[in-house]
């Protein structure tokens, strides 16, 4: 482990308990996330019995099992015990996100997300002052209000983030012309600009959040005594067809609206959406604009219409040649390459896939202190995806890329130190 410079792409900061009901504008605590820790029996033959509830709108009642640090302790917020566990998996550096409070900084109150992002992002920036180059704390930043959403971007810029988060699921389009200063701020900044799963789309008067109810159904299926046909189809559905369904539109929406174009100096990160959609996504942009060997160019398709001369047909059309009407200079999949990334904690058909996608699109994530990640285990998940990988490519995936877009470079050989 220690021959890899590792750059995990994906870690969560266990926020602290009461941080949003201590330190929101008192009107808005009501309305804060606050989480509680609680001891019960144990609910099955595992013994465990260490439990922390969330409480927030949309997300009343999520319970689970409590993260803990590698030698048991629970998580309660120490930046030294994140270290610690940093260290014990050979991890050098780590992109750190909010963990339960992305559940409330992208709802449709505004005020009430922009004040859990100013919290969250300065708590953090003063948290982790020690650890600079080890904990590269993501700033949030909600986009139900333009203006505010800039002069947040250079607020964190100013308090020295390098990355910024935000909503998968968000309240325009990301192709939308709106959005362009967002982008401009982030370029001019020179930050990393982050996209987290099952994030957004939350509604503040809604009882139950989408990300709850897609819990909850996978809750309701493991409890059932027998799994039928309809729920086998539902699981497989849900992991084909809906989980890559909101990569991919934030991956069109940012190709096909230009803003990969217009914004040459951005760089995307989409995290825990794993990446095996990747190859087909990239393959079938470019092949929605390249004539194929086997098309005829030339082949008119449409209605047509006697009441007007063979020459003037409004609606008959040589289909293929849309597919040459790309109106920008490179791509789909040249873009890809030069500024989108996607993180993956366990995919070995990602990397698989890696010379079609382009090296570059893949960086590696613990996914810390989640229980879908490999945290404990993280030795043992890269041993089994990069097998066989040449080292050059392992080290880019693992950390090289991501290292570079942080401003963080792996340390040189004791031998080359010691010249």
């Amino acid at each position: 482990m220690a021959m890899d410079f590792i750059v995990s792409a994906d870690g969560h900061y266990v926020e602290p308990t009461d941080l949003f009901t201590s330190r929101l504008p008192r009107h808005l605590r009501d309305l804060a996330v606050w989480e509680e820790d609680f001891e019960i029996e144990p609910l099955g033959d595992d013994g465990y019995r260490y439990y922390r509830k969330l409480h927030t709108p949309g997300f009343e009642g999520w319970t689970y099992a409590r993260y803990f640090h590698h030698d048991g302790t629970p998580q309660q917020g120490d930046p030294a015990r994140i270290i610690d566990d940093l260290d014990h998996e050979g991890i050098s550096a780590t992109l750190m996100h909010p963990n339960h409070a992305l559940f409330g900084l992208y709802t449709d109150n505004h005020e009430l997300s922009m004040a859990h992002a100013r919290v969250y992002s300065d708590y953090v920036t003063e948290a982790f002052a020690p650890y600079r180059d080890r904990v590269i704390t993501t700033s949030p930043v909600p986009l139900t209000d333009i203006p505010e959403a800039v002069a947040e971007i250079e607020r964190v810029a100013a308090l020295g983030a390098r990355a910024i988060i935000l909503p998968a699921i968000a309240p325009l389009p990301y192709s939308a012309r709106e959005l362009d200063p967002v982008w401009a701020a982030a370029q001019a900044h020179g930050l990393l600009v982050a996209f987290h799963v099952a994030t957004g789309g939350v509604q503040v008067s809604q009882r139950t959040a989408p990300t709850l109810q897609g819990m909850m159904a996978a809750v309701r299926t493991q409890i059932q005594p027998t799994l039928s046909d309809e729920l086998l189809i539902e699981r497989l559905t849900g992991a084909t067809t809906l989980a890559t369904m909101v990569p991919q539109q934030i991956l069109v929406a940012l190709i096909g609206g230009g803003v990969l174009e217009r914004f040459p100096d951005l760089h995307f990160l989409l995290v825990e959406f794993n990446a095996h959609w990747l190859v087909s996504a990239v393959a079938a942009m470019d092949k929605a604009w390249t004539v194929g060997v086997g098309q005829n160019r030339d082949w008119w398709v449409g209605i047509w219409d006697d009441g007007v001369p063979a020459g003037q047909q409004p609606e008959m059309a040589q289909l293929f040649h849309l597919n040459e009407r790309w109106p920008y200079p490179l791509m789909p999949s040249e873009y890809v390459r030069r500024q989108v990334h996607v993180s993956f904690q366990e995919d070995p058909v990602a990397v698989a896939c890696r010379s079609a996608t382009g090296i570059s699109t893949l960086v590696w994530g613990a996914d810390y202190p989640h229980s879908e990640g490999t945290f404990l285990h993280t030795r043992e998940a890269i041993d089994y995806q990069f097998k066989g990988v040449p080292g050059d490519e392992r080290a880019a995936i693992l950390g090289g890329t991501l290292g570079g877009l942080l401003g963080l470079r792996a340390p040189a050989p004791a031998s080359a130190r010691g010249r």
